[in-house]
């Protein structure tokens, strides 16, 4: 985050997203790693294959290092994974590594996937107190005790925010060299990279040569990081970015994000249902402990779960919230992450139960404990993915009048291994008075 950011509150309207197109650029490498967290196909895996779609927080540890009990708070509020910034001694408090430590079992006693940033880099070129990328690789390279053998359930953010605004920043050369020397210094874990522009790559740096950066990774086994604040203030710019990434099969997580920015009101709405419609993760910030004139970006009030603000709200149980389709990392699941866990079939009995000029309902079969659906808009040969639940009754909003639609849904299990499609349904909307 820049310094600040913020909230609003609207309630999203499900609307047809069009179908990413991936291109058929070739996985990177994995074979050389330890069973850990990784990519395969520009999308992030566990060991055993299974998607990982992380879906959280970021909690504040700089400033408030005893707050310990936020990991147990944010795995009940329906997280499967936590973002934490780190301090290196720069621009704040350096981390210790016994903290490290702790905060990685943490993240493992509340079965939570964790992205460990160094903060200290936000802003370089622009705030004076920031330090570079470089430093942020010998921070890391002095945790990797810590750290080793952690990589089924930590990944590690080498810089936060690491320029400022414009276009002419070394980010390409200082990113490629620092992903060389973490892997050289026996980093094995899954590296995720932020954009320039404070996060934001309002000049489309990262964009326009991740590929490039990724080819400096020996392993492949790199994600991207975008934070969505002022620049992404409406659904087009959202889309097209995440688009972008998802057509080139390169893996990208939202790492900050909020409802409103001093800089900009960013679209919330737009934000969390694209990444929904991508299978992209998103981190929202953030869990509590903002600035006084800036605590509407806190999910909670004074760090106490049972007191959600507006943000909170939205975020956590508003549409396409972490509540949604939130899955825990198989690592985490006893005695099932080796199992087959797949729907045997497609959902059955899908009925068009109620139709208006600009909703359809829709029921079908529930299936075993566990399962969530998607439910599509078909296209001919084509489908775009409308809605992500764990309900078997899904209310589709945003539709238009005098319209024909076809819909069908998908099962998926606990692994995220998905069924094979129903049979469709068709629904014609009437006029809009």
């Amino acid at each position: 985050m820049r310094s600040v950011l913020a909230l609003a509150l609207t309630a999203a309207a499900v609307v047809l997203l069009p179908p990413a197109t991936p291109a058929s650029a070739e996985a990177a490498p994995a074979a050389a790693l330890s069973p850990a967290i990784r990519v395969r196909d520009g999308r992030l895996v566990e060991a055993n294959g299974s998607d990982l779609v992380l879906r959280g927080v970021n909690h504040d540890f700089i400033w408030y290092p005893d707050k310990n009990g936020v990991f147990a708070a944010i795995k009940a509020a329906g997280a499967n994974a936590v973002r934490v910034p780190l301090g290196m001694g720069h621009q704040f408090r350096q981390t210790k590594p016994e903290e490290v430590a702790t905060i990685a079992s943490l993240c493992r006693q509340n079965r939570l996937v964790c992205i460990l940033d160094a903060h200290d880099t936000t802003g370089w070129g622009q705030d004076k107190k920031a330090t570079t990328i470089a430093e942020a690789v010998r921070f890391w390279t002095g945790l990797l005790p810590q750290l080793r053998g952690q990589e089924d359930h930590i990944i590690i953010n080498v810089a936060n925010e690491p320029f400022g605004v414009g276009g002419d920043w070394p980010w390409v050369q200082q990113t490629s060299d620092a992903l060389r020397r973490l892997r050289a210094a026996g980093f094995r874990h899954t590296l995720m990279v932020d954009a320039p522009g404070w996060g934001q790559d309002e000049a489309f740096v990262m964009r326009d040569n991740a590929a490039k950066v990724r080819a400096a990774d020996p392993t492949g086994n790199t994600v991207f990081d975008v934070h969505m604040y002022g620049e992404f203030d409406n659904a087009a710019k959202v889309n097209s970015y995440l688009t972008t990434f998802a057509r080139n099969k390169l893996p990208i997580i939202i790492g900050e994000f909020s409802g409103e920015h001093q800089w900009g009101d960013p679209d919330e709405d737009a934000i969390m249902a694209y990444a929904e419609a991508h299978d992209v993760g998103y981190f929202g910030w953030s869990w509590s402990g903002n600035q006084s004139q800036y605590s509407y970006l806190d999910l909670v009030h004074n760090f106490d779960p049972a007191s959600r603000t507006a943000w909170g709200n939205r975020f956590l149980t508003g549409p396409n919230g972490i509540s949604t389709d939130t899955r825990e990392a198989t690592i985490f699941r006893n005695g099932t992450a080796g199992a087959s866990t797949a729907p045997r079939g497609a959902p059955v009995q899908l009925k068009v139960v109620d139709v208006t000029p600009g909703t359809v309902r829709l029921t079908w079969k529930r299936g075993t404990s566990g399962t969530t659906y998607q439910v599509v808009a078909v296209h001919g040969a084509s489908e775009s993915r409308i809605v992500s639940t764990g309900s078997a009754d899904v209310t589709l909003r945003g539709l238009n009048g005098s319209t024909e639609y076809t819909f069908a849904v998908y099962a998926r299990g606990l692994l995220g291994t998905r069924s094979p499609r129903s049979a469709p349904v068709y629904a014609i909307t009437p006029p809009a008075v």
